[in-house]
């Protein structure tokens, strides 16, 4: 039997642009949870990516990685204002978070958003085989499904959503929101971070569209369009294996020294998003401060907020006032070699990271609405010898699977610290059984399994599934 090939269709290529020494642009395989889920499959199955490589203008030419065909799809400086910045990032972003910031709508955004979508539709169209298995990902693409049907109907086509799925009253504020109900529906299989966002989109296709419809399946037209949750996951096994070399284990011992060897160390990191809690994490550990319950000597917070959509004005704001806030805390509580907050807004490679996780006993996951948030796992995975607290919020995603954190409600603030301050009060042994039911529920539940399960529900005819548990 002819063996189907693989499209993966996302708003990014899955490489980094770097500039070599002599002036020259290099690419490589970026990190990052999608492309470790696919990449033990792609590299032994006919397979494409089709995205965006990250610039404007005219779409360049790159060599396959790893065996995976590149296909580029190009935007312009009004696309990228319009589609990604404006629809993407300023309308369906917040309002996929609970409106934690109030979404805007604009016509011109909307008009890219189709246009872009309708790109990447033909560019997946042109490459892929007859009878191919298409993984489309995430906010960025909705119509892309629907258009790609139109285009193709000999695939077969798969949606991930990575963000929440809002619950009715908050997506019907859509002006469109027919057109994208309809564009996710050109899918076979539609998978959600959780059962309560799948549990949204099927009461909305029947109150929009009116379309019969239960959690598992709605019927359109002739199809059914299954749906369901499948949490995305890491791969445990690379990063326990990371958190346990020498050299990041020696790492994290010069990290807690620099840090003037505390009793304790609470470490959050977030990319800079008004969706994680960051503002209200400050202000818990100010309060905390401030009653005494935390001494600077004593324990040190160390804040990681990772630059992210600099251009978009609501993200150069949140910047503006996150710093000023740890100013603030310094200059009020910290000492002259001791700042209450060691401050960081720079990216990290991989090893530095698991050196960070090694140093941390409490790491503090709270934003206010998360699809999965995967830095919690890792801190999880990192803990190889099942020692640290994990402070997590309940409207992460991950809260549903990592059940023994502490978990805590981030709009509560005296919830908040509380839960902060049971973490970092608790009992060795209380902490070690926590934190082994954690690694153990990710050790079987980990990247591998999560490709496993969806492509198992898409790929009807299970070539995919073999050759990825062949890999996995």
């Amino acid at each position: 039997m002819r063996q189907r090939s693989l499209v993966v269709v996302a708003n990014r290529l899955p490489i980094d642009d770097s500039v070599a020494p002599d002036g020259a642009c290099e690419w490589r395989r970026s990190p990052g949870g999608l492309v470790s889920a696919l990449h033990p499959l792609l590299r032994q199955t006919p397979a494409t990516w089709v995205g965006w490589a990250g610039g404007t203008g005219p779409a360049p030419v790159l060599p396959d990685v790893d065996g995976v065909h590149m296909e580029t799809v190009p935007l312009t400086a009004d696309d990228l204002r319009d589609h990604y910045e404006g629809f993407a990032n300023a309308t369906l972003w917040p309002l996929y978070h609970d409106a934690v910031e109030q979404p805007e709508y604009h016509r011109r955004w909307w008009e890219a958003y189709q246009r872009v979508n309708q790109r990447f539709a033909e560019a997946t169209a042109a490459v892929a085989d007859p009878g191919a298995v298409v993984w489309v990902q995430d906010y960025h693409l909705q119509l892309v499904p629907g258009l790609l049907r139109e285009l193709r109907p000999d695939l077969r086509i798969g949606f991930f959503l990575h963000v929440p799925f809002p619950p009715p009253e908050l997506f019907m504020q859509l002006p469109r929101r027919s057109e994208l109900l309809r564009g996710m529906l050109g899918a076979d299989l539609i998978g959600f971070q959780r059962a309560q966002a799948a549990h949204n989109f099927a009461q909305l296709a029947t109150k929009v569209l009116g379309l019969p419809a239960t959690d598992r399946r709605i019927g359109v037209q002739d199809r059914v369009v299954r749906i369901g949750a499948y949490p995305v996951s890491i791969d445990t096994a690379e990063m326990a294996a990371l958190a346990g070399r020498p050299d990041v284990t020696a790492r994290a011992r010069r990290l807690r020294h620099d840090l003037g060897d505390p009793e304790r160390v609470i470490l959050s990191l977030d990319r800079m998003d008004y969706t994680k809690g960051i503002e209200q994490r400050l202000k818990a550990y100010s309060e905390l401060l401030a009653s005494g319950d935390v001494k600077v000597r004593d324990t040190v917070l160390v804040q990681v907020a990772m630059p992210s959509r600099e251009r978009v004005g609501q993200y150069q704001i949140l910047r503006e006032r996150i710093e000023r806030e740890v100013g603030r805390i310094n200059g009020e509580f910290g000492r002259v070699g001791e700042p209450a907050i060691h401050y960081l807004s720079q990216p990290f490679d991989r090893a530095e990271l698991a050196a960070l996780y090694r140093v941390a006993d409490v790491m503090a996951v709270t934003p206010l609405r998360d699809g999965m948030n995967l830095v919690a796992k890792e801190y999880v995975a990192a803990r190889v010898d099942d020692t640290g607290a994990l402070l997590l919020s309940e409207f992460a995603g991950a809260a549903a699977e990592l059940e023994q954190a502490y978990l805590v409600n981030p709009h509560d603030l005296e919830g908040l610290k509380q839960g902060l301050l049971s973490a970092l009060r608790a009992a060795p042994a209380d902490a070690g059984d926590r934190m082994r039911a954690m690694r153990d529920h990710l050790h079987r539940h980990d990247i591998h399994a999560w490709a496993r399960s969806y492509l198992s529900a898409l790929d009807d005819t299970g070539s995919l599934l073999t050759r990825l548990s062949s890999t996995g």
